[in-house]
């Protein structure tokens, strides 16, 4: 095991030094080609391979086009593609160097945690009536017991699948067209409070509190995973253009729950003005004021505050949601979560409510098609919580174990977190071909393959290659890593990346990886990133496509 208090300070300092920028691998997607273009002149620039790099095979010359590109001069390119039936390599580009794997990395973490806990795990979380009952009243406490459900229903819809839009909710700080599912963050929360009630109970003499004991928040895992999660711990904040230039911006926000406030001095002007919209929060973060313009012919903006405090913010709505149901709460809504009230245990306290999730592989999918950085880190803790540990590191060996049983070489890969944020982060093309070979082995290659990105579809893939032959054919994890590079004025690109299954035609899926580490852009602007991303979708797509 070695020794802990090393690697937890080994973890914290590398967490410490991490300013890196993960972006979503979304590009406007140009649409490959049907037919190979012909052979690139000459470049004045080395090739993306050298002696001892692999055997690129006769990859497409659309492919040696884009990696030969001028920006790309500097960069380190990697690739593998092999054939489903024996592992045979059909092209092959520094297959045993690591590369930083940006978000591919969750392949690992969703795998480790989809196969720990099993494809058809439901989160149950329970409330615990503790003290003593006499007819409708409670004198005592409800406890809810968090069970690290990453969503508690706010994003089930009624035939028990998880929801996710291709640019999901906690991704609108960063980019535009982040957009909102319409399911109700509260929804868990509100069949709990109506089970309550339904049991019987119409007055609580005492607390609400949320037992948050299933494990303890490790902030070297950024975003930090807490057992109560509710709408991503993230206040929704959408703003709408008013009628006319100079009128008031509308605002709605999500979820209202005390002590919660937002307001905002937003104001509309004219249409192609600038928008311009800054969130400030204060007393704890639950005064959120938003400020700036919204341009009159925009779309309605997304941005969010987070959550400083998941279990009193869960308390706090439970009790709301009571007094919605009938019950009556004598303890104050806005007061702190009163841990120290806690049982040692629950034995043979009677459940009155519980709130049943859907299937884990509901979530993996939601993981991936959307990149959910807090879903993949909080797998982390859970597979910690499967050996009794409450300490999310401890579940680094679980991963460990079982990537040794999927036939994953794991010496081919360093992580420090779940969701491939960390600094230290490496895999080489093999390690993550292998993670994707082992899932056709097992009875839910489909379910895994079609839990991914599909290009030109849905996910982090739906706007790139919309047009193109390779459209629905290949299903794949996408992945960045970008920081800045003030000396040149530019953004220095970690990583893009992109791994994951080629549908070849008759039932044949071949496994994949493309990435390339060390490009930049020209300038600050954002579009330089995506469009290096739609580079790898389109190396995806011609891959697909050649014979």
């Amino acid at each position: 095991m070695g020794n802990p208090i090393r690697v937890r300070a080994l973890r914290r300092r590398a967490a410490a030094c991490f300013a890196a920028l993960l972006l979503v691998a979304l590009g406007s997607g140009t649409g490959a080609r049907a037919a190979p273009s012909p052979s690139p002149a000459p470049s004045p620039y080395p090739s993306p391979w050298a002696s001892g790099a692999g055997d690129p095979g006769r990859l497409d010359p659309r492919i040696t086009e884009i990696m030969r590109k001028p920006e790309y001069r500097h960069a380190q390119w990697g690739l593998l593609q092999t054939e489903p039936a024996d592992g045979r390599v059909l092209h092959s580009l520094f297959p045993g160097q690591f590369f930083i794997p940006g978000s591919t990395a969750k392949l690992f973490a969703v795998s480790g945690t989809w196969r720990t806990l099993g494809t058809d795990h439901r989160f149950v979380t329970p409330v615990y009536a503790v003290g003593e009952r006499a007819g409708a009243t409670l004198t005592g406490d409800l406890d809810l017991v968090a069970q690290g459900d990453l969503t508690m229903g706010g994003r089930t819809r009624p035939d028990g699948t998880v929801a996710y839009t291709d640019l999901d909710h906690t991704y609108a700080d960063d980019f535009p067209g982040a957009t909102l599912t319409p399911e109700n963050p509260l929804a868990g929360i509100d069949q709990l409070a109506r089970q309550v009630r339904d049991s019987g109970i119409t007055r609580v003499d005492g607390d609400v509190i949320v037992d948050s004991r299933l494990f303890a928040p490790d902030p070297v895992l950024d975003p930090t995973p807490t057992p109560l999660i509710i709408n991503d711990n993230l206040i929704d904040l959408l703003t709408r253009p008013g009628d006319r230039a100079g009128a008031d911006a509308g605002l709605d926000w999500r979820p209202k729950v005390a002590p919660y406030q937002v307001t905002s001095t937003v104001k509309t002007v004219a249409a192609g003005k600038p928008t311009d919209i800054t969130v400030t929060a204060t007393e704890g973060g639950t005064r959120i004021r938003l400020s700036g313009t919204i341009a009159a012919d925009s779309e309605p903006l997304l941005r969010t505050s987070p959550v400083t405090d998941p279990a009193a913010f869960g308390r706090t709505a439970l009790i709301e949601a009571l007094a919605r149901a009938g019950v009556e709460v004598s303890a104050a809504a806005t007061a702190p979560n009163p841990v120290a009230r806690l049982p040692k245990d629950y034995d043979g306290r009677p459940r009155v409510a519980a709130y049943t999730s859907p299937p884990y592989d509901q979530y993996a999918k939601l993981i991936l098609k959307v990149s959910h950085n807090l879903g993949a880190n909080l797998g982390i803790c859970l597979m910690a919580v499967t050996t009794g540990s409450n300490q999310c590191e401890d579940g680094f060996p679980v991963l460990a174990a079982f990537l040794d049983r999927a036939g994953v070489d794991r010496k081919q890969a360093e992580l420090m977190d779940g969701r491939g944020g960390n600094p230290a982060d490496r895999a080489t093309p093999q390690a993550l071909v292998q993670m994707l070979a082992y899932w056709q082995r097992t009875p839910d290659a489909q379910r895994f393959r079609e839990a991914l990105p599909i290009l030109g579809v849905d996910g982090l893939l739906a706007e790139n290659c919309r047009s193109c032959p390779a459209r629905g054919k290949v299903f794949a994890k996408t992945g960045a890593a970008v920081g800045g590079d003030a000396l040149n004025d530019r953004l220095a690109v970690g990583a893009i990346t992109i791994a994951g299954y080629l549908d070849k035609g008759d039932g044949r899926f071949d496994t994949f990886y493309a990435g390339v580490n060390g490009a930049s852009t020209p300038t600050t602007d954002t579009a330089g990133v995506l469009a290096i991303a739609n580079d790898l979708a389109l190396i995806a797509a011609y891959l697909q496509e050649s014979p």
